[in-house]
């Protein structure tokens, strides 16, 4: 038997609403329907010298806690590994919990069992919301008060750049590039890191158009420079500016895609940032960070409002995506 029209209406014009007051608490917007990222109060991160980690034991090292599937995360990582900071910056890896919505960790840590206890602990006010990266010090043996030291990753890649290590260690920010890096940051982060969410939680046709034309004249700027300069965005040489747009582009296919509607054009359109993201998933200890699996479990398993059923979709391995042979752009 057929639905009466009116009654589709109806259900449709409920549904409508209610799907607004959810996206409400998952990504508030402007008046325009245009996705504004929460503000969070956040500290200034800081580091440690070489002198302030000599003698501490392996449970007074500073811990640098991560979520796999979250890209702000995932900078510091690699800069982590990049770095090769396991001696003197223990890795502390913490889980989604999708019923109650905050990151657990796997093992207790200083008594705690959860990333809210642990800001708890540090002492953190309530307007520091409880998010990864966040890099914690649990205190030397003088002092065993633990504190956070920072949450905000584009502040923390810069922290790691300089944490102590092997004179070997790559510097990803060297003098003569800085202010190149700060350009393609100034770029990037609103445009592409964060371009993606104004996609996938813009409420109306115009905010999502805007969103998606600002995301893909911004990829057009990073295939040009490649083509000019390459193989890096800053030149011969790895820096920031490729950590930071790294995580966003690895998870392209696999959740931004197919989730947030970034689609106006394949990835493999743009061949010289085809080749730049292959270039960056072999370098050593890279796909150590990727775990795809972890990324659609998390993405599709816990965003309602935008995956109502809950259903985790099957999808390829992400080295046949990476890796794939390309059809040639005419």
């Amino acid at each position: 038997m057929s639905i009466p029209p009116a009654i589709v209406t109806c259900t449709r014009a409920a549904w409508s609403w209610q799907w607004r007051q959810l996206m409400k608490g998952l990504a508030p917007t402007d008046p325009k329907g245009n996705y504004r990222r929460p503000s969070s109060d956040k500290p200034h991160a800081i580091g440690l010298s070489k002198e302030e980690l000599i003698g501490r034991s392996e449970d007074q090292k500073p811990r640098l806690i991560v979520g796999k599937s979250c890209p702000w995360a995932h900078r510091t990582w690699l800069v982590h590994q990049l770095r090769g900071l396991r001696n003197n910056l223990s890795l502390l890896v913490v889980k989604a919990d999708h019923n109650s919505g905050r990151w657990k960790l796997e093992e207790e840590w200083l008594g705690c069992n959860s990333l809210l206890e642990l800001y708890q602990l540090c002492g953190s006010p309530p307007s520091h919301r409880a998010t990864v990266p966040a890099l914690i010090d649990p205190g030397s043996s003088l002092n065993r008060n633990p504190r956070l030291i920072g949450n905000e990753s584009a502040q923390l890649v810069e922290v790691l750049n300089r944490w102590p290590t092997t004179r070997e260690a790559p510097d990803l920010a060297p003098e003569r590039l800085k202010e190149e890096i700060n350009t393609w940051q100034k770029l990037l982060q609103p445009t592409v890191n964060d371009g993606v969410y104004r996609c996938g939680f813009a409420r109306n046709q115009n905010a999502y158009n805007k969103a998606c034309e600002d995301l893909f004249s911004a990829l057009e700027v990073v295939e040009q420079a490649l083509s000019k300069k390459g193989p890096w965005l800053c030149g011969s040489q790895l820096t920031l500016a490729d950590v930071r747009l790294f995580p966003t582009l690895i998870r392209w296919e696999m959740i931004y895609m197919p989730l947030f509607g970034c689609s106006q054009k394949p990835l493999w359109s743009l061949p010289k940032l085809w080749e730049w993201r292959q270039r960056f998933m072999a370098i050593p200890l890279v796909a150590e960070t990727c775990d795809s699996k972890c990324w659609r479990e998390d993405y599709f398993g816990a965003l309602f409002p935008l995956r109502p059923s809950g259903i985790i979709p099957a999808g390829p391995e992400l080295s046949m995506i990476v890796n794939a042979v390309v059809p040639q752009v005419q």
